[in-house]
């Protein structure tokens, strides 16, 4: 680990400010910071604790909207009653996340802007290759063992999954984050599009301007939210990234047969959370039929392009999302 210097923010003006600095980064559960500076693929000139500042920690559930603030920790959100009745997928996908200690210590706005775990990107020392780490490098990846690799959202430049579950759950129920800058403005942008594509610069991963700090994450309350569900497949049943997950929920016509609204975001096998837009569309107005799930779940994976190893991937998710979709309607 390089040598840094440590400032601790009083008020949110100062956290701002101090992060708009080149080469300042933001100290919070450190959960994941601490680890890549630890391999030197994080090496920041300071790192800025915003851990103290207040009114960034509260968690409130109106009949119409969820809000949560970015310096709350993983734990609270996933036991808050009324988020647990609220929005299941949602506390779901933190409490299948990580460890109970992680959990306790990660914050929300950490979370989602967490890196990947290629581990080509996290052996800063054994790979040169890495797109992210120093742009124009190579992709150690594309030639490697690529089998935690993604299949969807892939670039020339860069085929790392994203880590994360909380922000699969957060696109599929169309979350934004409040971004507060230097200036004291406030910027809202959806998390879809706040967390980017590799495309020709993968060492760009979030939609943030100099200095700017989610201050909160919020996300509208809807039927589909509450009869929701998050299933996440991986190698063990704890402590382990997905190998393919899926955020889903579902809100049925009167008939209680029929299909209103459907939410699927797939995490473990793209770049960034992925929406299934395309499955969407075709199951909206569809009977709920176990059958009629199975046929058209492929439909999400339809853009897929698997690597070496990866190729599971692509039979693996529409599995998945049919079990969520089961799971939330009550037919699992």
């Amino acid at each position: 680990m390089r040598e840094f210097d440590y400032l601790r923010a009083a008020a949110l003006s100062d956290a701002t400010l101090a992060a708009s600095a080149p080469g300042h980064r933001l100290l919070a559960g450190g959960t994941t910071l601490i680890d890549l500076m630890k391999c030197d693929v994080e090496q920041p000139a300071a790192l800025v604790d915003i851990t103290r500042l207040t009114g960034l920690a509260e968690i409130t559930v109106s009949d119409t909207l969820i809000r949560i603030g970015s310096l709350s920790k993983m734990s609270q959100v996933a036991q808050h009653p009324a988020l647990q009745n609220a929005a299941p997928a949602l506390t779901q996908s933190l409490t299948s996340a990580a460890s109970a200690q992680l959990r306790n210590m990660a914050t929300i706005g950490g979370n989602i802007m967490q890196r990947t775990r290629c581990s080509y990107f996290r052996d800063a020392h054994g790979y040169h290759a890495c797109n992210k780490r120093q742009p124009g490098s190579g992709c150690a990846a594309l030639s490697g063992h690529n089998a935690n690799h993604a299949v969807l959202g892939n670039s020339e430049q860069c085929v790392a999954v994203y880590p994360g579950d909380l922000a699969v759950a957060l696109t599929a129920f169309d979350a934004a984050l409040l971004l507060q800058a230097p200036d004291g403005s406030e910027r809202r942008v959806a998390v879809e599009d706040f967390l980017l594509l590799p495309g020709d610069r993968p060492d760009r991963e979030q939609d943030l301007h100099a200095g700017e700090i989610i201050t909160a994450v919020e996300l509208p309350l809807s039927p589909a939210l509450r009869r929701s569900h998050y299933l996440k497949v991986r190698d063990r049943s704890s402590y382990e990234f997905a190998a393919a997950s899926a955020a889903v929920g579902l809100e049925l016509e009167e008939d209680g047969v029929t299909l209103r609204d459907v939410r699927i975001a797939l995490g473990g096998v793209a770049t960034k959370p992925w929406r299934a837009r395309a499955l969407e569309q075709a199951l909206r107005g569809k009977p709920f039929d176990e059958q009629q799930l199975r046929d058209l779940a492929p439909l999400a994976m339809q853009d897929a392009q698997a690597l070496t190893d990866n190729g599971y991937k692509i039979t693996l998710a529409p599995r998945v999302i049919v079990r969520a979709l089961l799971t939330a309607g009550g037919q699992a």
